[in-house]
């Protein structure tokens, strides 16, 4: 529901404004989204005992050194509405967004065995030109007993389990005998 919300929210801040300008916006809603992961933040801004103007000019605060009157005016409509919460969802949205118009997008490698740069590079390449994108993959080590490959942005979850591979296989020779 949140990121239907943070949509709409996004598409009015698009209005008028360049790549760069929204590439700042997303930066800024990023920072702000960090804040909500500190309890202390959370529960000041839910508490109903604290005003809004003063939640408003916590935020305004935090957002002060970029120095953009669409920024304010955006945190004081959000503030207005009682949409505080949305900002997580709207810093992602905004990365959503600015990587469908870049067509640049990055990715996670899990694996329970190391991988060399090279494949990763190999990956990242392929799947570029399969998808007319730049997708950069970062590897993080698990207990995935395969590969699994996810670019969150396209929607792409790849996956190559050893154990449903052993499996095929067994059923396979099953089937043959």
């Amino acid at each position: 529901m949140e990121e239907l919300i943070a949509k709409r929210y996004i598409k009015a801040l698009k209005n008028d404004s360049d790549l760069a300008s929204m590439q700042n916006i997303s930066d800024i809603f990023s920072c702000l989204s960090d804040s909500f992961s500190n309890d202390k933040f959370v529960s000041v801004i839910v508490n109903p005992h604290v005003s809004r103007k003063d939640k408003s000019e916590i935020l305004l605060e935090a957002v002060k050194s970029a120095q953009s009157d669409k920024v304010n005016n955006f945190i004081k409509l959000l503030v207005e509405n009682k949409r505080i919460n949305i900002i997580p969802a709207i810093a992602k949205e905004l990365q959503k967004d600015i990587a469908n118009s870049t067509k640049v997008y990055s990715g996670i490698i899990y694996s329970d065995s190391d991988i060399e740069t090279k494949v990763l590079d190999e990956l990242s390449s392929g799947l570029s030109k399969k998808f007319d994108s730049t997708i950069s993959l970062a590897f993080k080590k698990n207990d995935f007993n395969g590969i699994k490959v996810e670019v969150e942005g396209l929607g792409i979850e790849i996956n190559f389990s050893k154990d449903r591979i052993d499996s095929q296989i067994i059923d396979h020779i099953i089937k043959a005998i």
